[in-house]
């Protein structure tokens, strides 16, 4: 299952009760929104680009093959500089629908 976004797209590859596995793909000079989720925690695998990573108001940035993790409550984002960003989302937690997003920043104005 394909999700397209202003910023890219999501694919989910597997999902059990305790986890959720996404690839997701970010456009040249785009950025997921500055969000937070409250019920689960997220592990990303970056698979290739150069990306701007934000957490908790501390940038830094992050390329193929790097790891990230992101605990319960930390506010987070991904940005791709110049090239696409393509990375694995890894979510561990007891809820992991997109209703659990808590947006600060949106490039894109969504609530």
């Amino acid at each position: 299952m394909t999700e397209e976004r202003p910023w890219g797209f999501f694919e989910i590859l597997g999902e059990k009760s305790n986890h959720k596995v996404k690839y997701i793909f970010v456009k040249p000079n785009h950025k997921l929104s500055y969000q937070n989720h409250t019920k689960r925690a997220e592990h990303w695998f970056i698979l290739s680009g150069l990306a701007e990573i934000t957490i908790d108001d501390h940038k830094f940035e992050a390329g193929t093959g790097d790891t990230i993790d992101i605990e319960i409550g930390q506010k987070h984002r991904i940005a791709a500089l110049d090239h696409a960003v393509e990375f694995i989302e890894v979510q561990t937690g007891t809820y992991f629908g997109e209703d659990d997003i808590t947006r600060y920043e949106d490039d894109y104005d969504r609530a």
